[in-house]
C-alpha cells in the first residue's frame, strides 16, 4: 500500500484542473487515475469548437481544450496512470485500482478528488420498443465512432432529443454526408442550448419536432425504420399520431448521468436533486476528505464551468489535506418546486459561497429569490431562465445567520 496527499479519479477537464490547482497550492503528492489510454476525458472526441471562452477568453476545440490542462500536468510533472480502473474507494480513503501494466494497487489517500464525469443514458433507460437491430447509439458514442475512430454510422438519421451533443451530432452528421431527416424532442422544447438550436439545427436546416418521441424501433440485423408519435402534457404517446420514417440510424441524446457508482461504494450520500453526491460549499461529500467537481457533481452546459469549479476544490482539498478538516456545514439548502439540480446542498455560512443550479421548465420575466427564514439574502431578476443554462449565484457570508439553523431556500 502507498500513501498519497491526493488522488484524483479521472484525467478529464475536472481531474486536471483539480491537480493542477493543487500542485500550484503546495499538494505536490499528487496521483491521477484515468482508465483511458489517454488523458483529456470526453473532450479528445469534441472537435467542434466553443469551449474556453470563459476559462480562456478564447474560443478553442474540445482537444485544444484539453491539451493545455494536460500539457500544464506534464510540464509539471504530475503522475497520471492510463488505463487504470479504480475498483473500490473506501470510506477511510483507501483506493483499490488496477492496470494490465501495474496489477492491483492499493492506496490511501490524505483526500480523493472525484472526476469521473458522466455517462449517457441508453434506450433501456427510456425503455424504447421495438427489435434491437444495429445502427442504434447514443450520441457520444456515434461522435466517437466518427471523431476518433473515423468510422461513418450511417447514411439516414434520426436523432432523438435536443440535448446539445445530439444537436452537435445532427451538424456533424450533416457534414459528412449523411441526411439528418429530424431531431425529435419529447419535451415542448429543446433540451439543448439555444445557441445549439441555431448553429446546429437552424443554420442547416434540420427540422426540429417537439412534443414528439419514438415509439417503435424496427428492422431485424440493420434498422429499417422508427415511429414517431406526438405526446401530450403529461409525455405519453397520442394515439392515431403515429408517423413512419425509413432510416438506417438513430442516435440517441436523451440525457446524462453522473458516473458514481464509486461514490456510492464510498458511502457519500445522494442528492436526489442532481444524481450526484450531496456537498457543501467546499465541494465535499458527506464523508470527510472526500471532493467532488464536475459532472459527476451535476451535469454543466459548459467545460469552463468545469475546471472552474475543479479548481475552486482545489482549494479546499489542500486546506483539508494540511489542516486535517473543513468547517461544519449546518445550513440547509433547498430548492423550491421550479429549481432543479442545486448545489450544495449545506453550507457553514463562513464563507462566500456560489450557489449553482437550474430551473425545471422555461420561464420568462421571473425573479430569483434566496431566503434564510423571512430575511431575503439575494434577488435577481431575469429576462428568460432556461433548463439548458446553468444560474450561478454568489452569496456573501456576512449575509448569512449562522446562529439559528435557519435553511436557505432557492425559488423562481
Amino acid at each position: 500500500m502507498k500513501h498519497v496527499d491526493a488522488i484524483i479519479v479521472g484525467g478529464g477537464p475536472a481531474g486536471l484542473a483539480a491537480a493542477i490547482e493543487l500542485h500550484k497550492k503546495g499538494v505536490t503528492d499528487i496521483l491521477i487515475l484515468e482508465r483511458e489510454k489517454k488523458p483529456g476525458g470526453i473532450l479528445r472526441q469534441c472537435i467542434h469548437d466553443g469551449f474556453g471562452l470563459t476559462r480562456f477568453g478564447e474560443t478553442l476545440s474540445g482537444p485544444e481544450y484539453a491539451a493545455r490542462f494536460v500539457r500544464e500536468a506534464e510540464s509539471l510533472e504530475i503522475p497520471c496512470l492510463t488505463d487504470t480502473t479504480v475498483l473500490e474507494i473506501t470510506p477511510d480513503r483507501h483506493v483499490f485500482a488496477s492496470s494490465s501494466e501495474h496489477g492491483m494497487m492499493e492506496f490511501e489517500a490524505g483526500a480523493i478528488i472525484l472526476a469521473m464525469g458522466c455517462r449517457e443514458r441508453t434506450r433501456g433507460a427510456i425503455s424504447i420498443p421495438g427489435t434491437r437491430p444495429a445502427g442504434v447509439y447514443t450520441a457520444g458514442v456515434a461522435q466517437s465512432y466518427i471523431n476518433l475512430k473515423n468510422k461513418m454510422v450511417g447514411r439516414r438519421v434520426i436523432i432523438l432529443g435536443s440535448g446539445d451533443i445530439g444537436m452537435i451530432m445532427a451538424r456533424r452528421m450533416t457534414l459528412e454526408g449523411a441526411e439528418v431527416l429530424g431531431v425529435f424532442e419529447v419535451q415542448p422544447y429543446a433540451s439543448g442550448l439555444p445557441r445549439n438550436v441555431e448553429q446546429c439545427l437552424n443554420d442547416y436546416n434540420i427540422p426540429l419536432s417537439l412534443s414528439h418521441t419514438v415509439t417503435d424501433i424496427r428492422g431485424t440485423d440493420r434498422l429499417e425504420s422508427v415511429v414517431i408519435s406526438e405526446v401530450d402534457d403529461h409525455m405519453q404517446p397520442i394515439p392515431g399520431t403515429e408517423k413512419e420514417y425509413e432510416c438506417d440510424t438513430l442516435i440517441l441524446s436523451v440525457g446524462l448521468i453522473p458516473e458514481n457508482e464509486l461514490t456510492w461504494m464510498a458511502g457519500a450520500e445522494k442528492d436526489p436533486g442532481t444524481s450526484g453526491p450531496a456537498v457543501d460549499e467546499n465541494y465535499q461529500t458527506t464523508v470527510p476528505g472526500i471532493f467532488a467537481a464536475g459532472n459527476v457533481l451535476h451535469v454543466h452546459d459548459l467545460v469552463d464551468f468545469v475546471s472552474l469549479e475543479a479548481e475552486a476544490l482545489a482549494d479546499s482539498a489542500a486546506r483539508f489535506i494540511t489542516q486535517g478538516s473543513l468547517p461544519e456545514s449546518k445550513l440547509a439548502v433547498r430548492g423550491g418546486e421550479l429549481v432543479g439540480g442545486l448545489t450544495p446542498s449545506r453550507i457553514s455560512g463562513e464563507s462566500d459561497v456560489t450557489v449553482s443550479f437550474r430551473v425545471r421548465r422555461p420561464l420568462r420575466d421571473c425573479t430569483v429569490e434566496i431566503r434564510q427564514g423571512e430575511t431575503v439574502l439575494k434577488r435577481r431578476k431575469m429576462a428568460k431562465a432556461l433548463p439548458a443554462e446553468m444560474i450561478q449565484i454568489k452569496l456573501a457570508a456576512d449575509k448569512l445567520n449562522t446562529t439559528d439553523d435557519l435553511e436557505v431556500t432557492v425559488s423562481c
